[in-house]
Parts: C-alpha cells; sequence; structure tokens
C-alpha cells in the first residue's frame, strides 16, 4: 500500500525531494523490485516512470546499474521484472533535442551493459529481453548513442548466426532501428557484411536469415540501401532458384519491400523481378489441377457433398508443403509492383493479367486473397483518371489497357463465377470485391455475363451461413453492377433478384437493412426506366417492393440511415410506380407529410417530395399540399442551407407542376419569406430564390404584384452589389423579363428602368467619381439591355435617352459609364446603325479625362461593333491605323469584336485585321502589346489551320517583343475546353516552346506562362513533351547571379532581382505539373529543385512549401527518403527572428511565411511512419518545446480541421 501511495504523489507536480529522501526512495524502491510479492514488484515498477522526471541524474544512474546487474541475475523473476524496469525508464527519458545530457549518459551507460549481455551470455532468454530493451533504445533516442553505433552493430552482427531463430528475429529488428540513425559508414560496414555473408551461403538457414535481414532493412531505411541494390538483386535473384520454400519466400519479401521503398534504383530490375514472381505464383508442386474443369462439372452433379469434402484444403494440403508462402509472398511482390508502375500498365495486361486470372483457383486461402487483392490493385490503376484535367484528353492512349481489360472480362467472369457459390465466406467477400471494382472500372462490361452472375448474388443473399459483411458486400456489389449497367440487362432475373433483396430490407441488422434499400431504390428504376419505352411489365413486382419499404418507413425507431433511406426508397417507387399503387398512394404521402414535421428526416423528405412532384406519372398531391405548403414556407425561415436550398427546389417543381391545385393564400404564405432569402451574403439562395421568383412570375403573375416591393427592393440591391456575376446575375435577368412581361401597372418597363438607373443618376456632379463599384456598372446595364430586348418598341427611346446623356456636358462621369455600358449590351444583339451619332460619341468619349469613361466608350465601341461588323469593322481597322494615341483604347475594341462575334462573321476580315495586328507586335509597351497577344490567340480560333504556321513563322523573327507577343498568343488559344485547333497545336507546340531557351529575359517569362497554361487547361498538348522540355524548366528555377544588381536609394543600397520573375513562374509550372502529369515526372529530380527553392527569395519559399504540402500527399514514399534534406530549411525558417527594428510589413511578411512553412510541416507529419525519422522527430519536439512554434503549429491543425479534405490550390 505504501508503495501505491508513492505512486500517487510521484505523479503530482508539486513534489520537491531533497537530497537525503531521494537516495533512501530510490534505495528503497530497489530494494523492493526483488520483494517475494508479484504485486508490490509490479507497483515497484510502476514508480520508476515518473521518479526519473524528479531525481538528479546520478541517481537515474544508480538505479540503471541495479537494474542491468539484476538482468544478468539467476532468478527469472527478478530478470523479467527488471527489464520491464528498464523499458519503463526508457520510454521516460526526456528526448535528447531538450538538451538535457541525463538521456545521453543514462543511455550510454545501458547500452555498454546491454552489448556485453547480448554478446557473452549462454541464456537465450536474457539475451531476447536485451535485444528487446536496445531495440526500444534504438527506436527511441538512436541519435544518442552515436558514439556506440558501430560497437551495437558490432555486437548485433553474429546474432544472426545465433541458433535460436528468436534471437536472430529480434537482432534483425534492432539493426532495422539502427539504421535509421547510423552514419553512412556504419550502414555501408553492414550492408558489404551481409553482402559478403549472402556470397558465403555458408548454410540455407542462414542466408534465409540474411534475406530477411536486408528486407528489414530496406523496409525501415529504404532511402540507404537504394545506392546498394545493384549489389544486392543479383543475390536474390540466384536464391529464388534454390530448393528451398521459405527462403523464396523471403526473397520475395526483400523485392517486395525494394519496390516500395526504392522504385527508382529498382526500375531497371522490375521486368526480371515480375518474371520471377509470375513463375512462383503458379508454384504448387504437390497439388494437380489439370482436369479441374471436369472434375467441378461433376461436382456439381454430385449433390451428396462426399466428393465436395474430398476437395477441402485439409484432406489434401500436406503439413510439410510450404510452397503456398512461396505463392502468397510473389502476389504481394505483383501487388505492390502493380501499385507503384501506373506506367507499365499495357505490359500489365499482355502478361500479368491472364496468369492472376489463371491462379483464381488457388486453392489456400490467404494466398487467394493475396491474388485477388493484387488484380484489384490492377483495376484501380486501369480506373481512368475522372477530373475536368483529363476529361478533354481524348487522345485514345488511355484506352489501350481498357480495351485489353474488355477483352479479358469473359475469362474473369468464368474464373469467379463458381467461386460465388463456395461455402467460403471469406473468397466470396475476395470475389464480390474484385468485381466491383470491375464494375466501376469499365461500365457496362459485365452486361453479358449477368445470368452468370446473378445465381451467385441470389446465394449470397439467402444463405443462412452467410455473416452480416458478407451480405452487405453482396449488397453493395448489386448496387454498383445496377447503376453501370443498362436496365434491359436485368429484366429477365428480376424474378430471382428481387425476393432476396426484399427480405435483407427487413433484416434485424440496420446495416444491412439501408443497404438493401440503396439497392431496391435503384432496382426500381431498373423495373420501370421513365426515360425511354420498355415492354417490361413491372406490376407483378410492386406487391413486393412496397410492403417491405412500407413499413421501414412507418417505424420510428429504427437508425437514422434507415430512415432516410427508407423515405428516398419509397419517393422513387412513388416516381416511378405511382400509378400502380392505386389505394395506397394517399395513406403513403400522408406518412410523408409527418417525416416533413419531424426535423431530423425533414431535408430527406423535402428531396423525396421534389422527386415526386416531377415525376411524369403526375402523382396527385392535391391531398398533402394543403398542409404540407405552409411547412415548406417555414423551412425558407430555418438556418440550415442545405434545407433552405432543397426546398426552394421543390416549390418551383410545385408551382411548375401543380399550378391548378395552389390556392393565391398558400402561395402568399411562400412569397413573405421570400425577402429575406435574397442578399449578396449567399449568392447561390440568392440566385434558387430568384430563379423561384421567375417561375411564380410567369405562372401566377397576380400574386408578384403584391411583393413586388419588399422583393423588388432586395433584388436591386444585390443588382447594385460588387459581387453579383454569373448565374445569380442571369437568374435577375431572367426574372427582371419575366416581370416586365406580366404587364403590371406597377412593373411597367419605365418603372423597373427607372429603379435600376436611379441611384447612378442620383449620383452627384459631372466630376464626381463612381459611386457604385464597377461591377454593378456592368449588371445594371446587362439589365437594361435584358428589358429592352423584351419591350423592343421601347428600345430607340432608350438608346437616344443615352446617346444624349452622353452629349450632356453636365451628365457625371457614372452616368457616362452606364450609358456606354448598356448601349455595349443592346448594341452587341441589335443593330444600332440607326443612330447616326453613335461613332463620333464614342470616338469624343476617348479623350475624356475619366479612365473609367474611356474603358467604358471602348468596351461599347467594340459591343455595337459585334452587332454590325459590316460598318463599324472596317471603321475600327482604319481608325486604329490612323490614331496611334488612341492604339490602346481602339485595340481593346477589337479584342471585345474578336471574342465576341460567330466565327462565320469574323472570316472575310481575317487577313485585314491579321496585318495590321502584326504591325503593332513589336510595340515597346507591354499593356499593347498583351492586348495584341489576346487578338492574336483569339483570332486563330477562327482559322487555326492557316493562321497557326504564321504565328510560328514569327518565332524566327529578330526582335523579342515579337516573339513575346506570339508566345503570349499561344496562351490565348489554349483553353479548357476541347476546341478544334488541339490537334495542330499538339503537333506544333513543341516549337514555341523551344522559346524556354530564348536568350530573352522576358521572352522566357511569358513562354512559362504559356506552358503553365498548358498543363494546367489541356495537360495532353504537352505530356509527351515533358522529356525535353523539362530540363529548360528546371534551369529557369536557379538564381542567376548576373541578374540581380544594387540600386541607390539615397543613403541606401537596395538589391533588384530582375530574375525573380522568371523563377516564379517556373516554380509556377512545376506546382501545375504536380496536379496533370504527375506520373510522367521524375520526382526525384523534381524533388531537388524543390529543395533549392526552400532557401530562394520570399515568393519562391511561399510557393515550394506549398509545394511540398503537396507532394506529401501525393507521394509520401520519396518525400520520406529526401527528409532529412528538407527539413532543415524549413527549420531554419520556422526559428528565423525578425530585425527589432523592422517594418510592420516585415513582421507580417514572415509571419505569413512561418505559417505556411508550419502547413508544409503538418502535411510532413501526415506520412505514414514519418515518426521513424529522427529529423522528424527531433524537430517536431523542438516545435513542441518552443512556445512561439507550438502555438503557431496548434493555430494551423485547428484551420486544416476545419478545411475540407482537398489541399489543391488553382494557380490558373
Amino acid at each position: 500500500m505504501a508503495t501505491n501511495d508513492l505512486m500517487m504523489e510521484l505523479q503530482k507536480d508539486s513534489i520537491k525531494l531533497d537530497e537525503d529522501s531521494e537516495k533512501k526512495v530510490v534505495k528503497m524502491l530497489l530494494k523492493l523490485l526483488e520483494d517475494k510479492n508479484g504485486e508490490v514488484q509490479n507497483l515497484a515498477v510502476k514508480c520508476l516512470g515518473p521518479l526519473v522526471g524528479k531525481v538528479k541524474e546520478y541517481q537515474v544512474e544508480t538505479i540503471v546499474d541495479t537494474l542491468c546487474t539484476n538482468m544478468l541475475s539467476d532468478k527469472e523473476q527478478l530478470r523479467d521484472i527488471s527489464s520491464i524496469g528498464l523499458k519503463t525508464v526508457i520510454s521516460e527519458l526526456p528526448p535528447a533535442s531538450t538538451g538535457s545530457t541525463m538521456t545521453a549518459n543514462v543511455c550510454k551507460k545501458i547500452t555498454a551493459q546491454l552489448t556485453g549481455a547480448i554478446g557473452k551470455q549462454e541464456d537465450v532468454s536474457v539475451q531476447l529481453e536485451a535485444l528487446d530493451i536496445l531495440s526500444d533504445m534504438l527506436s527511441r533516442l538512436g541519435g544518442t548513442l552515436y558514439s556506440f553505433h558501430s560497437s551495437i552493430l558490432n555486437c548485433l552482427l553474429p546474432q544472426l548466426t545465433s541458433p535460436r531463430l528468436a534471437v536472430r528475429k529480434r537482432a534483425i529488428i534492432a539493426l532495422g532501428h539502427l539504421v535509421l540513425t547510423c552514419s553512412g559508414n556504419i550502414f555501408s560496414e553492414l550492408t558489404e557484411h551481409l553482402l559478403a555473408e549472402l556470397k558465403k551461403n555458408e548454410s540455407t538457414s542462414t542466408t534465409r536469415t540474411y534475406i530477411q535481414c536486408v528486407a528489414g532493412i530496406s523496409r525501415q531505411a529504404g532511402h540507404r540501401i537504394g545506392e546498394h541494390l545493384e549489389k544486392i538483386i543479383p543475390l536474390i535473384v540466384q536464391y529464388c532458384n534454390v530448393e528451398d520454400d521459405e527462403l523464396r519466400e523471403y526473397c520475395f519479401q526483400a523485392f517486395e519491400s525494394f519496390v516500395r521503398r526504392c522504385p527508382k534504383e529498382i526500375d531497371p530490375h522490375i521486368p526480371n523481378v515480375m518474371g520471377l514472381c509470375l513463375k512462383y505464383i503458379t508454384f504448387d508442386p504437390n497439388y494437380n489441377y489439370d482436369n479441374e474443369e471436369e472434375d467441378e462439372e461433376e461436382m456439381m452433379e454430385t449433390e451428396n457433398g462426399e466428393d465436395e469434402e474430398q476437395e477441402s484444403d485439409d484432406e489434401y494440403s500436406d503439413d510439410d508443403d510450404m510452397s503456398w508462402k512461396v505463392r502468397r509472398s510473389a502476389a504481394k511482390c505483383l501487388e505492390a509492383i502493380v501499385s507503384s508502375r501506373h506506367d507499365l500498365l499495357q505490359d500489365f495486361y499482355k502478361t500479368l493479367s491472364l496468369v492472376l486470372i489463371s491462379r483464381f483457383k488457388e486453392r489456400e486461402e490467404n494466398v487467394k486473397a493475396d491474388i485477388f487483392s493484387a488484380y484489384i490493385a490492377l483495376l484501380k490503376q486501369t480506373l481512368p483518371i475522372q477530373s475536368w484535367l483529363h476529361a478533354s484528353d481524348t487522345s485514345g492512349k488511355d484506352d489501350v489497357p481498357l480495351t485489353m481489360l474488355q477483352n479479358q472480362v469473359p475469362n474473369i467472369v468464368k474464373a469467379l463465377h463458381k467461386q460465388l457459390k463456395e461455402k467460403n465466406i471469406k473468397s466470396r467477400q475476395g470475389c464480390f470485391s474484385l468485381l466491383t471494382e470491375l464494375a466501376n472500372v469499365l461500365p457496362g462490361c459485365l452486361a453479358d455475363h449477368v445470368p452468370a452472375l446473378v445465381p451467385g448474388i441470389v446465394f449470397s443473399l439467402a444463405d443462412k451461413s452467410s455473416s452480416s459483411n458478407m451480405r452487405i458486400d453482396t449488397l453493395s456489389f448489386l448496387h454498383v453492377l445496377l447503376c453501370n449497367h443498362q436496365p434491359e440487362v436485368f429484366h429477365p432475373h428480376i424474378k430471382s433478384l428481387l425476393p432476396p433483396v426484399v427480405t435483407c430490407i427487413g433484416d434485424p441488422f440496420y446495416k444491412i437493412t439501408s443497404e438493401a434499400l440503396l439497392v431496391t431504390q435503384q432496382l426500381v428504376k431498373v423495373i420501370r426506366p421513365l426515360d425511354k419505352s420498355c415492354t417490361f411489365d413491372a406490376k407483378p413486382y410492386v406487391k413486393d417492393l412496397f410492403p417491405g419499404t412500407l413499413k421501414r418507413l412507418k417505424a420510428a425507431d429504427i437508425d437514422q440511415e434507415v430512415k432516410e433511406r427508407a423515405i428516398s426508397c419509397m419517393g422513387q417507387i412513388i416516381y416511378n410506380l405511382g400509378d400502380h399503387l392505386s389505394t395506397d398512394l394517399q395513406p403513403t404521402l400522408k406518412i410523408f407529410l409527418e417525416r416533413l414535421k419531424n426535423e431530423i428526416t425533414r431535408l430527406t423528405t423535402v428531396k423525396a417530395l421534389t422527386l415526386i412532384a416531377s415525376s411524369p406519372l403526375k402523382i396527385d398531391l392535391r391531398p398533402i399540399l394543403g398542409e404540407g405548403f405552409p411547412i415548406l414556407a417555414s423551412f425558407l425561415r430555418k438556418n440550415q442551407r442545405a434545407l433552405k436550398l432543397s426546398t426552394l427546389t421543390a416549390l418551383d417543381i410545385l408551382v411548375k407542376n401543380y399550378s391548378d391545385s395552389l390556392k393565391p393564400a398558400m402561395i402568399e404564405s411562400v412569397l413573405t419569406e421570400l425577402p429575406a432569402l435574397i442578399t449578396e451574403n449567399d449568392m447561390h439562395v440568392s440566385q434558387v430564390a430568384i430563379m423561384f421568383l421567375t417561375t411564380l412570375a410567369k405562372v401566377y403573375p397576380s400574386c408578384i404584384s403584391k411583393i413586388s416591393g419588399s422583393v423588388l427592393a432586395e433584388i436591386l440591391q444585390l443588382v447594385h452589389s460588387p459581387l453579383l456575376q454569373g448565374g445569380a446575375l442571369n437568374a435577375i435577368i431572367d426574372f427582371f423579363q419575366a416581370l416586365v412581361l406580366t404587364k403590371t401597372a406597377s412593373m411597367s418597363y419605365s418603372e423597373l428602368m427607372k429603379q435600376l438607373t436611379v441611384p447612378i443618376y442620383n449620383s452627384g456632379s459631372a466630376g464626381a467619381s463612381l459611386t457604385l463599384h464597377k461591377q454593378a456598372y456592368y449588371s445594371v446595364a446587362k439589365c437594361v439591355a435584358a428589358l429592352s430586348s423584351a419591350c423592343p418598341k421601347e428600345a430607340p427611346a432608350t438608346v437616344n435617352q443615352f446617346i444624349q446623356d452622353v452629349k450632356n456636358p453636365k451628365s457625371s462621369s457614372a452616368v457616362k459609364v452606364l450609358a456606354f455600358l448598356s448601349l455595349a449590351e443592346m448594341g452587341r444583339t441589335t443593330n444600332l446603325s440607326a443612330q447616326r451619332e453613335l461613332k463620333t460619341v464614342i470616338l469624343e468619349a476617348f479623350t475624356s479625362p475619366s479612365e473609367e469613361v474611356k474603358s467604358a466608350a471602348s468596351y461599347a465601341l467594340g459591343n455595337v461593333s459585334v452587332g454590325n461588323l459590316k460598318e463599324y469593322l472596317p471603321f475600327m481597322l482604319k481608325e486604329i491605323g490612323s490614331q496611334p494615341k488612341r492604339q490602346y483604347l481602339l485595340l481593346h475594341s477589337l479584342k471585345e469584336v474578336i471574342s465576341s462575334s460567330p466565327a462565320n462573321g469574323l472570316k472575310p476580315y481575317v487577313e485585314d485585321i491579321w496585318a495590321l495586328l502584326f504591325k503593332h507586335c513589336e510595340c515597346t509597351e507591354e499593356g499593347t502589346r498583351n492586348v495584341v497577344a489576346e487578338c492574336l490567340g483569339k483570332l486563330t480560333l477562327v482559322n487555326p489551320s492557316e493562321l497557326l504556321p504564321q504565328l510560328k513563322k514569327q518565332l524566327s523573327s529578330g526582335s523579342p517583343h515579337a516573339r513575346s507577343t506570339v508566345v503570349t498568343a499561344i496562351k490565348f488559344t489554349i483553353a479548357d475546353q476541347p476546341q478544334p485547333i488541339d490537334a495542330l497545336l499538339k503537333g506544333c507546340i513543341g516549337d514555341f516552346l523551344k522559346t524556354l531557351q530564348d536568350p530573352d529575359l522576358n521572352v522566357r517569362r511569358v513562354a512559362l506562362a504559356m506552358f503553365n497554361s498548358a498543363a494546367h487547361n489541356k495537360p495532353s498538348l504537352i505530356r509527351d513533351l515533358l522529356n525535353a522540355v523539362l530540363p529548360s524548366l528546371y534551369n529557369e528555377t536557379k538564381v542567376r547571379r548576373e541578374l540581380i544588381r544594387e540600386v541607390e536609394m539615397g543613403p541606401f543600397k537596395h538589391t533588384v532581382d530582375d530574375g525573380l520573375d522568371v523563377r516564379k513562374a517556373a516554380f509556377e509550372c512545376m506546382y501545375t505539373l504536380l496536379e496533370s502529369c504527375l506520373d510522367q515526372l521524375d520526382i526525384y529530380e523534381y524533388l531537388n529543385h524543390v529543395e533549392e527553392g526552400l532557401k530562394d527569395h520570399y515568393d519562391i519559399r511561399m510557393l515550394t512549401f506549398i509545394m511540398l504540402a503537396r507532394l506529401s500527399t501525393l507521394c509520401p514514399n520519396t518525400v520520406l527518403q529526401r527528409l532529412e534534406r528538407l527539413i532543415e530549411p524549413l527549420r531554419a525558417t520556422c526559428s528565423t527572428k525578425v530585425k527589432a527594428g523592422s517594418v510592420k510589413q516585415e513582421f507580417e511578411k514572415q509571419d505569413e511565411l512561418k505559417r505556411s512553412a508550419m502547413r508544409a510541416v503538418a502535411a510532413l507529419l501526415t506520412i505514414p511512419e514519418v515518426e521513424k525519422s529522427p529529423v522528424m522527430a527531433e524537430f517536431s519536439s523542438q516545435i513542441r518545446s518552443n512556445p512561439e512554434m507550438a502555438s503557431l503549429f496548434e493555430s494551423i491543425q485547428k484551420d486544416s480541421a476545419s478545411l475540407p479534405t482537398s489541399e489543391s490550390m488553382d494557380m490558373s
């Protein structure tokens, strides 16, 4: 009891011991370790942990000495308790980075004693304990034992030949921890020793151990063994051919760890290793598979079960037969190769796929599971990359493996379909997970094989002995199958499929029920697809489907997920089969009403009602609308965003499809809720609300007039907001057009016009600048144009009014800007040639003192020309030629014309425009050159086959300005959607990319911007050129001394780096390549440049920190290998101090830099196995011990917890 009390005291922070009592406590505890009572011993050991931190260093050394001596004692109990004591002490020692010398001294003491004990001990159990403690110490404090590494190595190597296998095993584990921290010399010494012993091959048993040791080292420190692989691999290959199954197994385990840990170095040996794997995966000398096929057929017929017993594993497999281990390790090694080498996919399908399929008949369960998982890895690699990046990449290159897979599907089904009825659950689950993956990779590929698969599915669902996981797996496979194939395929099998699924809906286990409801929902769509005509009669199946789902829908005391899925499933049943439900329909809809009133189920119910209301079967919803509508209206007040959005969608469908059953009072209850939803704080909700208002204005024009005031006020507020754009703006435009067509007095054309433009007309005198945000003028102008196009009779007067506003010298610049923008929006769609004064008015505005008016006039000229190319375009080209002062504005107008006109309209003028642009492509003004480049690029899209070669010719022109304009023009021809120009671009983009080696700095910078745009929007253009382009790209990441100059600013000297922009552009390209062409990069080479960037200028470091974070998720193993070199710059950044007298910006800049570095550290810490790296362990303890860094790290972790998972940033 006293010991227990002591432990309690020691755990408190307040306790302080003086020297005398320290001595007594330590002495007593050590004595208690030898107590006869086990309980007392246990408590005494527990006290040691907290005591280590409380007493002086020499007392800890006393404890350790005593424990080490006790370990060598003859009494077994004392030995055991001492080894536990040592482990406790080691785990309590403070890590080396805290700077205490105690840890180092204590460790040295222990190590000296342990190495002695391991070396000269006859008793194996002591050796085992000592090895165990040594492993513990090396893994936690390896770096501290630096001076002992060579003696530890010398003590461990002889143990690899120990007669006891357990000793060898623990020695291997200890070596694994040693190689993490030891120096290069010691590592070389170890590998030399292993190589020498492997060559000697004294006995098979030691060779096994040495190969295991190589594999162990590779798993722990793969990045270090890479350079020795050249020598190691031939030896291991040679041992694969020795007749010894365990030895072979270890060989394959070593290969597997090489493939995973040293991908670069193993590369030349992959074909060789793969060949061995394929040879030994079929290695089964004690079993004859020959006449398998016939046997199985007979077995199917003999149902009495005795033959089956014969087949079972236990009877057949010899106890001494170890060949299954070889097969299993070969399968695992193949899986490692497949998952790490996406580039060899086609070869895999040629050689490996068929061999794996032929081994699906494997008799050993464990091996079969690994063969399945290797094949699943292959399928996962084949999965087409589902991202917008590759959507436009229809190059056909990715389809080859898919076609090869498609041809092998029959073999796969043939190999699996019989196994779906086997007794063994594990192998059935394997089959289903493989088939699920297959159906996901190649939707539709199993269409011809459904008849073969259905019996297996039914068997697994109905089989009494199936575990619940087995059923869930089967149901989820069935769900994938139903989603990925055409409905007609399943019609012949509905009769057999439906009953077991319905039985699963009634299953007591909620996970099975919810999975079954999901399948049923999909089945309903299959039984009666409403989007195409179908001869299949669904009526007989309604009586099976409906009651089971209804029972789950009614139950109130079931799992939340089941409730939600029952509602969705019933919604689907009513949507597809509502006309077959006759008297059951109304009571079911009443349940939906109940579910609407419940807070937990209301969102799902709203979605289900939306589905039902949109059904082409015109389901009768009248009985629930009266009560349901006000409930829906009340949801618009709730704080839950998803509920608001779903409710608006539901109301919209109800108003469209059930207008005759709604009473004005019901509509008004909804209308009063709408004004509050229209705000700039949530544009998406506003957009959906305004779309609903537009529907109302069309269906119930009379109701709109009642609420016009409040809603209009909110909408106008939104029109004048700087945030309005895209979808929400289009919704407002549609709404105004619908509104003006309701012909209500308070909503007339003139009234709406007035309300739109009043704030601008009232914005003050002629000299005042713009009061509203620039974006608001564009929004108002678009609305004005929309109203004019809805009321064409009113339009000419409005145009006149605007022209008068512009001419009036008293008009403020705000009014002029609005007038020009509105003329632009109206002129784009209608021909304004009736207005004679328009040209002169616009050209006069080009000399206006206000920049805003000038740019609005230039925008107007461009858009008015779009509406009337014949008259305006020649005029504009003439002006560009004759007015050098107004060039910039006129070129902007031209850009508008080229961007907005249809291609065939422009064709007659292309040559004139082209010639004119080329005159200006050498302009010294960069702004003008950029506009010219954009015009050239967009013009090239009009007639690519003729114009692209002309751009290419310009590359050889003498002036760097012309070259930079041409390269920038190419950037504007690359869009993220497929374009006719793509094929031509692909052929010649290589020539444009050669400008990456241009002598002119600026040309290189724009070439990088163009390359970045291609990598971001259309990776297919550059994928095949990367080998040629990457050296030039990496070259641009280097700091050029000759570009750094000193500028004297008064008394200060300031350095300017002209190469910074180019470097920044190069690193941005590197980041983009990570997203789009990762599989084409040599990550090791790539990391060398990231490493340099980590020490560069502020902007570049910010970029490389983000790259590092991305790399830690994309290729963690490679980053692990380079950790030592990457951590140093991060540590330097995190621990810099800003000079005391610096300006505020300097502090903010450093703070942002530290945050960014810390984010990279947090990302590195998510890599699996990173904690084994001593450098990282030391750095993270440094972060924890430094209060400033620790608080920064915590705040970063909080931020990342609140963010969504995808961490990618967009740098287009």
